[in-house]
């Protein structure tokens, strides 16, 4: 069942809102629903019906990045070469971590606001792990290396690049894409 599309005050309300709460994230910001309906000149209920949570409206934010980087991952699992394709995969992965403060917390939060984001989520998990069992069966990466252990390793790639704060974010991501080159120098069968 879908939703009827929102009136056109509405909907010039919800992306105020939206557009408020993007320049909070990346000024970062706390995301106060109080202050975001404050900032963009709209009345508090009106972003409460519209985002009942913090955390709904930061995976809106959130979102159209996520479903960037989904549409990458669908484009790496069409790369004939398991190798390309999850390089591929983890550097858009961590372009993405580095240039959208938005996206860190959603991923890391234990539970979705927004069951779109929750779906989105699985799909990447999903596809991450078809990429990486290709590359297993391909024999051209360290077969003992297991999702599990991807995930923290990705997650020090992207802090070690966040501690440089004098970079800003294009930089910043620059250099992160230079050390998962060198982690998955490490990790590669050639």
């Amino acid at each position: 069942m879908s939703t009827p599309p929102l009136r056109k005050d509405a909907a010039q309300n919800r992306h105020r809102i939206i557009e408020t709460a993007r320049r909070y994230v990346d000024d970062g910001k706390s995301l106060q629903l109080n202050d975001v309906a404050r900032t963009a000149s709209i009345g508090v209920a009106t972003v409460y019906r519209h985002f009942p949570t913090p955390e709904a409206l930061l995976e809106t934010v959130a979102l159209p990045t996520i479903e960037k980087l989904l549409r990458r991952a669908e484009h790496s699992l069409a790369e004939d070469d398991p190798w390309t394709a999850l390089r591929e995969f983890l550097a858009a992965a961590i372009e993405t971590m580095l240039t959208d403060p938005a996206v860190p917390p959603v991923f890391a939060a234990a539970t979705d606001a927004l069951e779109v984001t929750g779906d989105c989520k699985r799909r990447l998990a999903t596809a991450f792990a078809e990429l990486l069992a290709r590359a297993h069966a391909a024999g051209v990466i360290d077969p003992g290396i297991t999702e599990s252990d991807m995930i923290p390793l990705m997650c020090g790639v992207a802090y070690a690049a966040n501690i440089q704060s004098t970079l800003d974010p294009t930089e910043r991501a620059t250099l992160g894409l230079r050390y998962l080159d060198l982690l998955l120098t490490g990790l590669h069968r050639p």
